[in-house]
């Protein structure tokens, strides 16, 4: 079977290899007909799978391939990203001045508005048009309501991608000491750290609990994350421009992934036995496996 989506238009605009397309028909496809699957089989209620992955893994790009599947077979499919859910850059300030310094730096659990979020989710499944929250990463700002795009709801299936989607907090005893130059300098205490923990701990496992599929695209090691932030901020830098003064070089991205280092260790370690379907890639990002659990029980390769 081969989708009706646009695969040339696709392997351009996001500088795919040709080979990508096989990973459509041997990854994707059959990802899309089990949630095409289970969505049929829920008459009540919208799904939401949940996509989670490190930085530069390809989230973005299978989420929308899997929309455009999902919706050859007329599944109605909206794709939301847990980036565009950042809070606002005087909220971030706001926070690094009442709990951390580190706070005004998006990415970690208690720098994204899981409010909001939650109430996109539930507007999803109602018969109106609807704005989709969206930040501008080039501005480090979330985008003006009057430029969030608009869409045609309900849908019957939401796909949620983001790095960190899906996980559990970490144990107090994993906070007790620094693992990289970022948390030994400016934050020895844990503070920082426990202060995201309590918010994955928190809020964001409300979130989670509304998942009804959970997808882990599985990078090999953390040290191949930073090399793909760098190519990731390279497409950024190609797509607004090199005169934006949000656009990070080499050195500042190495700080930069350090904010993500603790979580991001942690979900490669603990999200193989969270998620329902497993995603192996190589350091070139080429899958090297599929693995799925069937309600979350046994795994098949």
């Amino acid at each position: 079977m081969e989708a009706s989506v646009d695969i040339e238009r696709l392997l351009s605009i996001e500088q795919l290899p040709e080979q990508y397309r096989h990973v459509i028909a041997n990854v994707h496809v059959p990802i899309a007909n089990a949630l095409a699957a289970k969505t049929r089989q829920s008459t009540e209620k919208m799904l939401i799978a949940g996509l989670c992955g490190a930085q530069g893994s390809g989230k973005s790009t299978m989420a929308l391939v899997l929309k455009g599947l999902l919706e050859e077979q007329g599944i109605a499919t909206a794709v939301i990203s847990l980036d565009d859910f950042y809070l606002t850059r005087p909220e971030r300030t706001r926070l690094a001045e009442t709990v951390h310094p580190l706070l005004a730096t998006r990415g970690v659990p208690g720098t994204h508005d899981v409010d909001l979020a939650l109430r996109t989710l539930d507007a999803l499944s109602e018969q109106r048009t609807i704005a989709l929250p969206s930040f501008d990463k080039a501005q480090d700002d979330r985008k003006p309501e009057h430029d969030w795009p608009r869409i045609r709801t309900p849908v019957r299936l939401a796909i949620l991608e983001g790095w960190c989607i899906g996980v559990a907090p970490e144990s107090q005893p994993a906070l007790e000491h620094p693992i990289n130059a970022l948390e030994r300098e400016f934050d020895p205490q844990g503070a920082w750290r426990r202060y995201v923990n309590e918010q994955l701990g928190g809020v964001y496992q409300k979130l989670f609990r509304r998942l009804d599929t959970l997808i882990f695209l599985q990078a090999p090691t953390f040290e191949v994350v930073y090399r793909w932030r760098l190519e990731q901020e390279q497409k950024l830098r190609e797509r607004v421009g090199s005169g934006s003064t949000r656009i990070m070089g080499e050195a500042e991205i190495a700080t930069f992934i350090q904010y993500y280092e603790r979580l991001t260790r942690h979900i490669l370690n603990q999200m193989p036995e969270r998620a329902d379907i497993v995603v192996r890639l190589d350091e070139h990002r080429q899958v090297t496996s599929v693995r799925t659990r069937s309600s979350r029980g046994g795994t098949a390769e």
